[in-house]
């Protein structure tokens, strides 16, 4: 009988190790690490997690909304402590992020929001607006107002995508001069950049400017006028990555907008580590994080989505 009683005990404190364990995973979730900004995110929130004495399970939802539903099973199964989110789609992720909240896990949002409020504990993104115009801006400046262009757009089911979009166009089109001849989805995909800018160029070989929605993008576009000698076509992008620093060093690319992706993710951490702790962040849902633009100025200061 003391053999079974001892033997209860120890299943019991067994069972309640393996429960405060479970209850110190933060799972992060984001699209693929192939694109450096989501890799970015990915290292930022699993650092930071494991500086604030968690486990970081990292998952990568590939912007499939069916795998990530699935990614959001494994982690009520394990028993996250919180997940940090980085989302396929703003409306079909909703009901993901409600079946975590039911099952008694807060979801931390970076870089897209999700279409409802009241349901993830934070959304923090960077202010892709406010990022977009000054991206405008610089490539009117850049076009010397004037000359035929083209607009590589992002995932089109992805929020950022029309906004990035939006205020891209809110500051180029006040310039008559100024004149789109092709505007085309490349997916946020380098090799989609890549293709789509080998066809305009054979449709509109006199173009002097490409604006685009991500780094990605701009590199995939960029590798395609130089391919075809078109080398001296301003083209202007969107993230902040280093593979696009480097292009703007070696004078290629023109410029980009940063958005402090890592910080972003250490941030949704550091809010569901007091979230954990407090039961409130102490903070608003709907949080905006000012982006930078960067061209030749400041580009060597740029690191891993941030400036040193």
């Amino acid at each position: 009988m003391r053999k079974l009683t001892l033997l209860a005990v120890a299943l019991c404190v067994c069972l309640y190790s393996s429960m405060a364990f479970a209850a110190k995973l933060i799972v992060v979730i984001t699209p693929s690490h192939d694109n450096p900004f989501f890799k970015s995110e990915a290292v930022g929130a699993s650092e930071k997690a494991q500086e604030l004495g968690y486990e970081a399970l990292t998952l990568v939802h590939d912007d499939d909304v069916n795998k990530q539903s699935e990614l959001f099973d494994t982690a009520i199964a394990r028993g996250a402590a919180a997940i940090i989110l980085d989302n396929a789609g703003a409306d079909a992720t909703v009901a993901a992020v409600e079946r975590a909240k039911a099952a008694g896990i807060p979801t931390f949002l970076i870089d897209r929001e999700i279409n409802k409020n009241g349901v993830a504990i934070s959304q923090i993104v960077s202010n892709n607006y406010q990022g977009a115009k000054l991206g405008g801006e610089e490539f009117v400046m850049l076009m010397g107002e004037m000359g035929n262009y083209v607009e590589l757009v992002g995932k089109e089911s992805d929020t950022n995508a029309g906004i990035r979009s939006q205020g891209y166009h809110d500051v180029i089109d006040q310039y008559s001069d100024l004149k789109m001849v092709a505007r085309q989805s490349a997916n946020w995909s380098q090799t989609e950049g890549y293709e789509k800018m080998e066809s305009i160029i054979q449709a509109h070989p006199d173009i002097k400017g490409v604006i685009c929605g991500n780094d990605t993008m701009a590199m995939g576009a960029m590798a395609a006028l130089k391919a075809a000698g078109k080398g001296d076509v301003i083209v202007v992008g969107f993230d902040g990555s280093n593979d696009v620093r480097d292009s703007i060093l070696a004078g290629d690319i023109k410029a980009t907008v940063l958005q402090p992706a890592y910080r972003v993710a250490q941030m949704a951490v550091e809010q569901a580590d007091k979230y954990i702790k407090e039961g409130s962040t102490g903070l608003p849902e709907k949080q905006l994080m000012d982006c930078v633009l960067i061209n030749s100025d400041n580009a060597a200061k740029l690191e891993t989505f941030a400036i040193k």
